[in-house]
């Protein structure tokens, strides 16, 4: 794609991105989508290059998604959770064969890796705001992620809030944390590592 093709695309995925947080800004909670920089952390602190299966929880337009395809190793597959029918159109039109977009509900997490026959993730990513939705939604959510996790994989969120933190931390143990400050606004990037033998869940996440 040249220069002015994908200046183009990212105007158009701006005006998408904020057409869709005006008709619902608890779902989407950001104006613009994620800059190249908080893009290349993600995908750093995430070892997408070691993944051989990689989730992406709330895709958006799909830069997170463009960055993630360029690391993974050709034989990866990526299999994204999109609430928002209008994302998931724009998601479905990134040609990559390593890459399936469902449209559903993060919660429906393990039943899409059953329905598409993928093996336990390696990586979740997720950009959905744990903030702007209900304790129990986002409690309902974690548990999925955690339960999917093949044991030593790896959780990375970026989040405006610390909420993410408070209802990772009894399955998945304190999060490392980091902050991209070229990002507007600037977000929190958390990472969990699944069964690393420093944590145990507590009772009341079983």
């Amino acid at each position: 794609m040249h220069g002015e093709e994908r200046a183009q695309t990212k105007k158009s995925d701006r005006a998408v991105f904020l057409q869709e947080f005006l008709k619902n800004p608890r779902q989407v909670a950001s104006i613009i989508p994620s800059s190249r920089f908080l893009e290349r952390r993600v995908v750093e602190l995430a070892e997408i290059r070691r993944a051989r299966t990689v989730v992406e929880l709330g895709a958006g337009t799909g830069g997170t998604t463009k960055a993630i395809l360029a690391a993974m190793s050709p034989d990866a597959k990526l299999l994204i959770m999109e609430i928002n029918p209008h994302f998931c159109a724009l998601l479905g039109r990134i040609k990559d064969e390593r890459l399936i977009v469902h449209r559903g509900s993060a919660q429906e997490l393990q039943n899409a890796i059953f329905l598409y026959g993928l093996a336990a993730p390696d990586v979740v990513v997720s950009g959905i705001p744990f903030s702007t939705m209900s304790h129990i939604a986002g409690a309902r959510i974690l548990k999925a992620i955690s339960s999917a996790l093949v044991p030593g994989g790896r959780f990375v969120a970026y989040q405006l809030s610390s909420q993410v933190d408070d209802l990772s931390r009894p399955l998945l143990g304190p999060a490392r944390v980091e902050v991209e400050f070229f990002n507007i606004p600037p977000l929190r990037l958390y990472r969990w590592d699944k069964g690393d033998g420093k944590h145990s869940p507590s009772p009341e996440a079983l």
